[in-house]
């Protein structure tokens, strides 16, 4: 149960009620992280556009490595909600069972290349509250390995999201 009592749909703004319903419809429920959001508009909206610029638009990233991302950094940041919301996701995008699994134990157990590999272990560098200790010549051997800039920005937006994402969830209890 969460520790801040959360609305529901009938009693949120019309302007997130747009928003969330497509989700109502498509799943019949509304998890709790966007009842949490929706208690602030501007917090909702902004969410919503890391959502849908980040997740669920097509980028420069694959959805298997941003759900890699998703489900890696959730899992560092002790977010069961988070971890339990993108296995399903993950399902729904084609990673197998064995695949998701993999990535729960790590980088190390995932079945990929050391280019994939090396993004999402500075992936797991950039979530951690030392990050302002990031090298220049760590970002440079990522773009050595050919991963474009803009990949790299992206692959720390959503790391960002996902420590954002994370610490809502975990501070309110969300999904306990």
């Amino acid at each position: 149960m969460a520790h801040i009592e959360l609305p529901e749909f009938e009693d949120m703004s019309p302007a997130i009620q747009d928003k969330a319903r497509p989700i109502l419809e498509k799943t019949g429920k509304l998890g709790e992280i966007f009842k949490l959001l929706a208690i602030d508009e501007k917090v909702y909206m902004a969410t919503d556009g890391m959502v849908q610029g980040y997740l669920l638009d097509e980028t420069t990233l694959s959805y298997e490595i941003k759900e890699a991302i998703a489900l890696l950094i959730s899992k560092e940041n002790g977010c069961k909600m988070c971890v339990d919301v993108h296995k399903s996701i993950a399902k729904m995008l084609g990673l197998t069972e064995q695949k998701i699994e993999e990535i729960l134990q790590g980088v190390d157990a995932i079945d990929a290349d050391e280019k994939e590999k090396a993004l999402l272990n500075f992936c797991i560098k950039a979530s951690q509250k030392d990050n302002y200790k990031t090298e220049k010549k760590e970002i440079d051997a990522l773009i050595q390995m050919e991963w474009s800039k803009v990949q790299v920005i992206e692959a720390v937006a959503i790391t960002g999201y996902f420590n954002y994402i994370n610490t809502l969830s975990n501070v309110f209890g969300l999904g306990e």
